[in-house]
């Protein structure tokens, strides 16, 4: 069984590489990670202690040029992803990369160009993944709320609010958060844009605000956007320095269609209209699971060939939307 298994290579052993070894763990069926690379050799000592990897290396390139390897994730700094996407290209790897593929939008399109045709490629964009989103959507292809007219997402965290300590949960949590010249549109929201569209339908930016409060960030850290979509209208709202919330991000959101609603409350996913229902969800399994599915969906398309579910293509209109939000921001 361990023979037929795919062989990975995880490149990042930062904070979420723990949550991608999971997600392997989860696959162990079918794959199994042999490899880790990352400059930082504490970083990636801790994960082979913690995950039992076999070997670990100092860059991606000595990696290849180390270990057989039959597929690729990344989930490295995002300026980092350009290169290591067209090394892994290169040697016809297929890739997993974390979102996004690049720090901006051009630099992902010349990507997307030149490892077209080259190599399986798919964006680890995990939040749609979320089971309660995934509900959702058979929800409103059911037809049971009708059509969309007014949909609405929030993203509300203390986070960057200083505790007792003088501390801030979130840099605690994610100091390069701090170093970010795009933060909460580029690194956050656009997961919830991405799902908006994966619940929605194609969108438009009809119009957006972002702002900063917090003196040690150098990036965002308040957003506004209205989205326009086939048959109504999104906003979608994110601060992280919201007083009367909690520090962890959680998402609220509310669907409103021309015969019910869906609403997304602490974990309770509740359906208003002809035929009520609600399901709860264990928060800290829900994410987990994003990461698990997310994997899963990358290892289905290995094996059976059929497209990628946030392919490069589908994931460029989320980075068009995010883009425009940010153009929109210059004087």
């Amino acid at each position: 069984m361990t023979a037929q298994r795919l062989r990975i290579g995880l490149v990042g052993a930062g904070w979420v590489s723990r949550h991608h070894l999971l997600g392997w763990q989860a696959q162990a069926r079918r794959a199994q990670v042999v490899a880790i690379a990352d400059p930082s050799r504490e970083s990636r000592v801790a994960r082979v202690e913690a995950f039992g990897i076999e070997r670990n290396f100092p860059d991606l390139r000595t990696m290849l040029d180390t270990v057989p390897l039959d597929a690729l994730d990344i989930c490295a700094p995002r300026e980092t992803h350009v290169e290591l996407v067209t090394l892994a290209a290169e040697r016809g790897l297929p890739v997993l990369c974390q979102k996004p593929l690049a720090p901006v939008l051009a630099e992902a399109e010349a990507l997307v160009r030149a490892v077209d045709g080259r190599v399986k490629l798919m964006v680890h964009e995990n939040w749609r993944f979320r089971p309660y989103y995934r509900q959702a959507r058979r929800w409103i292809e059911e037809g049971r709320i009708g059509k969309v007219r007014q949909a609405r997402m929030d993203l509300l965290s203390s986070g960057m609010i200083a505790d007792a300590d003088g501390a801030r949960p979130a840099l605690v949590r994610q100091p390069f958060f701090a170093g970010l010249d795009r933060l909460l549109v580029m690194e956050i929201l656009i997961h919830h844009i991405d799902t908006l569209r994966y619940l929605l339908g194609p969108l438009t930016l009809a119009a957006s605000a972002i702002g900063r409060s917090t003196a040690e960030l150098r990036g965002e850290d308040s957003a506004l956007l209205m989205l326009r979509s086939a048959d109504g209208t999104a906003i979608l709202a994110g601060n992280l320095a919201a007083y009367g919330h909690g520090p962890v991000l959680t998402d609220r959101a509310e669907f409103l269609g021309d015969a019910g609603a869906i609403t997304l409350r602490d974990g309770v996913l509740a359906l208003a209209g002809a035929q009520p229902e609600s399901i709860a969800y264990d928060l800290v399994e829900a994410y987990q699971t994003a990461y698990d599915d997310a994997i899963g969906h990358f290892l289905d398309g290995l094996e059976t060939g059929a497209p990628f579910e946030t392919g490069p293509a589908d994931n460029l209109e989320t980075l068009r939307l995010v883009e425009a939000v940010y153009a929109a921001a210059r004087p």
